[in-house]
């Protein structure tokens, strides 16, 4: 088919068979005043992915790159289930993780110093029902990228790979899906990896390690499609400048620094932030006086600091990062003064807020994570509206706040941005697959974690206070999950290839901190239990890592997992016996799914009625469970007992309290239980000779009666001719 665009230019549409089904990359149909766009088809998912390399100057002293995805509920066949807001508004969390899943195998793919405004949308047109929509929102946003001639190492590709009777799959369906032990995402370049996230169910490392090799042979088909459509419109590349610290600044300012750094520099971190800060302080009195132009002291740090300042402030901070690299490479001695696979000091409190239903205090360095966990009932829950979730629910939830105070700066508080969002994501993954069952511990639960102060991987910090404040609420867990951060460094030369055979080079840092962080090459998180890993993100500094190299960090992360596990069952050994006095208590009851109108009522009238005459809060599940919450025992025993009259079945065999609500000649009508009458037959009154059932009863009485019977027809049968 060729359709031209009214920039003149033809459709170009290029297919590849991948996993079962066919991936289209598609061009010039859509998006004609983008700085590139391409249409990105799989079974009946279409994503457009649209790119904008912006032409004028740009003065941020950062990659202004944005990245986002957009769900589009109309992809779906479905309207939002809001009664008041029905168009796509404030992005789900849901769509900030995917936007962030995209962000983060492409960003470091941009050259440093590159500061060109640059935005990517993935938009979701049509979503196929039968798998989730992400990667291939990835691949549009990839293949938009490469056809713009910006500077972009590209391609990258990425699979949602599941594990399905042992075997690894790719696009799983919802079914599928819930019977996997594993939902990895893995995006690749080449034939390395350059992100991975991951949620398990206690999967061994070894399995994880596995499922990325997988990854990295079947993405091979969708980068050689990006290729070649790239090589078809023959794209030309764009001019560029990188903003750089200037090499002869560079050199100056490693004149300036050598030998002053060392062990001077190694230690207490709040102490080696102090000498830095002064040793910085010093080089630029130095320099200004050196380098400044003026007749007077005053004039030539004036012009220094107008001029030059902030270049020597960029090089001496590129300098301090070269020598945690150093250290650690050529020494094997961390900034403050670790051994490579150490853990930092660990300290840890649990029930430290008397009113709350859990909490805890977990401290490791200098990062601090506080957690407090709140039970209530299950409705309670969070309703996920969208485009992909029908009717979902998050029965456990977990929030992370970190202001800019946890890391000594001023800074303005409001709604939680992506880094907020994706963490606590992060820590609530690590904890769901050792949560009870929902019909074993009927409770909504709120996971909050507030960091109180910031080094290094404060996303497993809230892993291990969460942990701990669930066990302090004494929310049963399967078993405790603690976590780690690991950091990576290659000796090799900047930019460098890196290949497996350079696995010797490679050393990896158990707990990783900040300083080592920004010096880095890549951020590794793992959480699990003793039996496996639960969650795991990986993400590159470098254009991608061989899967040997990270296979070592893996094996690395163990010992550092279980350090960390011990310190928390030493302050915690199990999960309290006992909730809070505080929490709301709660009972649960099966009952027959029909018997469900009988408690709701005509209209909610007889369930409105329970709540208020009791002050019990009932809910009541499709598959039966009913569930009563109060922190007052009595409300539950008398909400429950209402609930079982309302629900209970007739018994051959047991005495009943009913009431009369019809005589007739030849007998009574009882109501034993709530809808359901009994025939109490004249013969049934007395041992003696009834003429006239109104001599025995009369409307509206009491009466024992036995349930003698059930005939096939479901008619009951009662009498009073019983004894106790």
């Amino acid at each position: 088919m060729n359709i031209v665009n009214p920039k003149g230019e033809q459709m170009i549409r290029l297919s590849t068979e991948w996993c079962g089904r066919e991936l289209t990359l598609e061009v010039n149909r859509v998006g004609f005043r983008t700085s590139s766009s391409v249409l990105a088809s799989y079974g009946d998912t279409v994503v457009l992915g649209s790119v904008v390399v912006g032409t004028r100057p740009v003065v941020q002293d950062f990659f202004p790159l944005s990245i986002d995805y957009e769900e589009k509920f109309y992809a779906a066949g479905k309207i939002s289930g809001s009664k008041f807001i029905k168009r796509e508004g404030k992005p789900s969390d849901e769509a900030v993780l995917i936007g962030r899943l995209i962000d983060r195998p492409i960003r470091p793919l941009f050259p440093k110093g590159y500061r060109q405004e640059v935005q990517v949308v993935a938009s979701v047109l049509s979503m196929d029902p039968d798998f989730r929509p992400d990667v291939i929102g990835m691949i549009a946003a990839s293949a938009a990228l490469m056809n713009t001639g910006a500077p972009f190492d590209g391609p990258v590709a990425g699979l949602r790979i599941g594990r399905v009777n042992g075997e690894f799959k790719a696009f799983l369906t919802p079914a599928e899906r819930a019977e996997s032990d594993l939902d990895l995402v893995v995006a690749v370049k080449d034939q390395k990896v350059v992100m991975v996230e991951a949620g398990a169910n206690e999967v061994p490392e070894e399995v994880i390690i596995d499922a990325m090799r997988w990854a990295v042979e079947m993405a091979q088909p969708v980068l050689k499609l990006q290729r070649e459509l790239r090589e078809k419109l023959g794209v030309q590349d764009l001019e560029y400048n990188l903003v750089l610290p200037d090499e002869a600044v560079k050199q100056r300012v490693a004149a300036w620094t050598a030998g002053k750094f060392g062990e001077k520099v190694r230690g207490n971190v709040l102490e080696r932030t102090a000498i830095l800060a002064e040793l910085e302080k010093a080089m630029h009195e130095e320099l200004a006086q050196e380098l400044g132009e003026g007749e007077t002291e005053e004039e030539k740090t004036a012009w220094y600091e107008a001029n030059l300042k902030s270049d020597y402030a960029q090089a001496f901070e590129l300098a301090a990062h070269a020598e945690v690299r150093r250290s650690i490479v050529e020494e094997g001695v961390r900034p403050d003064g670790r051994k490579l696979d150490e853990v930092r000091t660990l300290s840890s409190q649990v029930g430290i807020l008397p009113r709350a239903h859990g909490s805890s205090l977990f401290t490791r360095g200098l990062t601090q994570a506080m957690n407090i966990v709140t039970l209530a009932p299950l409705s309670f829950a969070q309703v996920v509206d969208t485009m992909e979730v029908t009717d979902g629910k998050r029965r456990y939830m977990h929030h992370y706040n970190a202001p800019s105070y946890t890391v000594g700066e001023v800074g303005r508080l409001g709604s939680p941005g992506r880094r907020e969002i994706g963490h606590g994501y992060l820590a609530e993954r690590a904890l769901t697959p050792v949560l009870p069952a929902e019909e074993d511990f009927p409770y909504a639960i709120r996971s909050v974690t507030e960091i109180m102060s910031q080094n290094g991987s404060t996303s497993m910090a809230a892993t291990c206070s969460s942990c701990l404040a669930l066990m302090d609420a004494g929310v049963p867990l399967k078993r405790p999950v603690s976590g780690v951060a690991m950091g990576l460094m290659v000796d090799a030369p900047a930019g460098a290839d890196i290949q497996a055979k350079d696995i010797d080079k490679a050393f990896v840092l158990t707990d990783l901190m900040d300083a080592e962080d920004f010096a880095g090459d890549m951020d590794f998180k793992v959480t699990g239990t003793e039996k496996g890993v639960t969650a795991l993100q990986m993400d590159m500094k470098v254009h991608g890592l061989p899967v040997e190299i990270l296979e070592k960090a893996v094996e690395q992360s163990k010992a550092g997992r279980k350090f960390i596990l011990q310190h928390m069952l030493e302050v915690l050994p199990a999960s309290r016996e006992a909730l809070s006095p505080y929490a709301p208590r709660i009972e649960k009851l099966m009952v027959n799914p029909d018997k469900i109108g009988a408690i709701i009522g005509k209209g909610g009238e007889m369930i409105n009625k329970i709540t208020s005459e009791t002050g019990a809060t009932v809910d009541i599940d499709d598959s039966g469970l009913v569930t009563i919450a109060s922190s007052d025992g009595a409300s539950i025993e008398k909400a429950l007992n209402w609930i079982k009259s309302l629900v209970e079945e007739p018994e051959v065999g047991k005495v009943y309290v009913g009431k009369v609500v019809s005589i007739k000649d030849f007998g009574a009508f009882v109501n034993i239980l709530p809808g359901v009458d009994g025939m109490l037959h004249v013969s049934q009154l007395s041992d003696k000779r009834v003429e006239k059932v109104e001599d025995v009863l009369k409307m509206g009485q009491e009466v024992r009666v036995k349930l003698v019977a059930i005939d096939d027809k479901g008619r009951l049968s009662l009498s009073m001719k019983f004894s106790d």
